[in-house]
């Protein structure tokens, strides 16, 4: 199954509070399912954005799963799950545009499709995933933390020197799993560069 198609069965499956309809519409507007989930690194296609939200869905499921074995639904619901996994790098929204740049091939000049990055709403990573879902559909507390601090030390607010990613996954597990699935996807699951 393509991811577009994967993201949006596990999303209409799983996702169904308030507001999950007017979001799914949005997403359907914007860059969601053709960006790329970088420009470098991991993901670095058009398209590259939704595979990875869909292999972080997959990642966390396992890892709550896992962590809470067969009764694991009673602790952290599918939806919570689905809603985390899927909608985490909303921030990536709008942030990547396609673009040229001049490549030396056998000792000539050509000009390579590539993406750079602009920021149209400059909210921070997590920060503006949580803010955009929020925008459509009521985040519990323990998904707007997991979404908010899913970059762990690699946030640059923990490589600024605030502890605040600490206290959460202290009192928010969920945020810890959703971080180490995060990682889980984009380094043993994804390929760095192009598809």
């Amino acid at each position: 199954m393509e991811p577009r198609e994967e993201f949006l069965e596990i999303f209409d499956r799983y996702i169904k509070r308030a507001g999950a309809e007017a979001l799914r519409a949005y997403l359907l507007k914007t860059d969601f399912f053709t960006a790329p989930a970088s420009i470098r690194y991991h993901c670095a296609f058009a398209g590259g954005l939704c595979e990875h939200s869909v292999n972080t869905y997959k990642r966390l499921l396992k890892n709550v799963q896992s962590e809470y074995g067969e009764d694991w639904e009673a602790k952290v619901s599918h939806e919570t799950v689905a809603v985390c996994g899927l909608l985490h790098d909303l921030c990536k929204i709008g942030y990547y545009k396609e673009d040229f740049r001049n490549v030396k091939e056998n000792g000539v000049w050509v000009r390579k499709p590539c993406f750079t990055r602009e920021e149209d709403l400059p909210f921070g990573h997590g920060e503006k995933s949580v803010y955009i879902a929020n925008s459509f559909i009521k985040l519990t507390r323990e998904e707007a933390m997991a979404i908010n601090w899913h970059m762990g030390g690699f946030d640059f607010r923990a490589r600024g020197g605030d502890s605040s990613v600490s206290d959460a996954y202290y009192k928010f597990p969920l945020a810890v799993l959703l971080h180490v699935s995060d990682l889980e996807a984009t380094y043993i699951d994804e390929k760095r560069g192009l598809h």
